[in-house]
């Protein structure tokens, strides 16, 4: 097939790989061009009989050399690091490939406790369900210690959240009160919905004002939370979105995206907030504002 017809079939694929591999939607959507004109060179170069594992492993190389590149600028990152908030329409089903759970931004961060070659095969492992003798032919290893690689990493994944047992549209239910109480200075019903130990993780890069470190417990959160709204201006607007698989919140003043927030629930309760203010994360957003 012609490079163009492959780049309609397997982009989904291959960007719900480096998305995951690399958290970063504008560094997936690169690495998918440059593996794109990669292969575009070696197919003239020699005949390639499994278009689709060649495809797979290109992108994977790129999204190693990507996070090893960019890991000393992880290092003295500006306060906490969450990934790049992928954002539809509410209830909008997702590509085959984004499956929900794991781009939700709890089991993004999950990931970054393994090396770049252990989050490779994890992924292709357990999201993917690749066989180990058709990871092997991607990451360039031995089937035998692929498997040794997944079982190793999944084992030191620490803190894996459990699913929770509320649906798509209770938890959106939850947030849209928890919005509605903020908005009408209702603390009560705020405290209600979060849990007690409930935590908020701000990621402003350095570039915006944003709590450097977590914040914790309902009543610090829904101080900080009652804090912001004051400083709004008046012509900000709340838009409830799918926010990596899950209900979310997206918060535009004058038509450009300021804050886009994630929830992770447990039980019938908000957990943790997620909220991406960092101006350089939000830019793929600011044209479907």
């Amino acid at each position: 097939m012609e490079t163009a017809e492959l780049y309609q079939i397997y982009k989904p694929l291959l960007f719900s790989i480096a998305y995951r591999m690399t958290g970063s939607v504008m560094d997936a959507e690169d690495i998918i061009h440059e593996s794109f004109l990669t292969f575009s060179r070696l197919g003239k170069e020699k005949k390639i009989e499994n278009e689709k594992a060649y495809l797979c492993r290109i992108v994977m190389n790129n999204s190693i050399d990507k996070l090893r590149s960019t890991s000393s600028k992880r290092e003295v990152y500006v306060g906490e690091w969450l990934p790049e908030p992928i954002v539809e329409e509410a209830n909008e089903p997702s590509h085959i490939y984004l499956m929900k759970e794991s781009i939700s931004t709890a089991y993004l961060l999950l990931l970054q406790q393994l090396s770049e070659v252990e989050r490779a095969v994890f992924l292709l492992r357990e999201v993917f369900q690749y066989s180990y003798e058709e990871i092997g032919d991607i990451v360039e290893k031995s089937s035998t210690n692929c498997r040794q690689i997944y079982h190793r990493s999944k084992k030191s994944i620490t803190n894996r959240p459990k699913a929770s047992t509320l649906d798509f549209q209770s938890m959106k239910s939850n947030i849209e009160q928890f919005t509605l109480a903020l908005q009408k200075g209702n603390i009560d019903k705020m405290l209600e919905l979060l849990r007690t130990d409930a935590e908020f993780i701000a990621d402003g890069g350095g570039k915006v004002t944003t709590a450097i470190k977590p914040i914790y417990t309902s009543e610090r959160i829904v101080a900080l939370f009652s804090n912001i709204l004051k400083k709004l201006p008046e012509n900000y607007k709340l838009d409830f979105k799918d926010v990596n698989g899950s209900p979310g919140v997206v918060l535009t003043i004058n038509g450009y995206v300021a804050y886009v927030l994630s929830f992770e629930f447990q039980a019938n309760q908000i957990a943790r907030i997620y909220m991406v203010a960092n101006p350089d994360k939000l830019g793929h957003l600011q044209i479907k504002a």
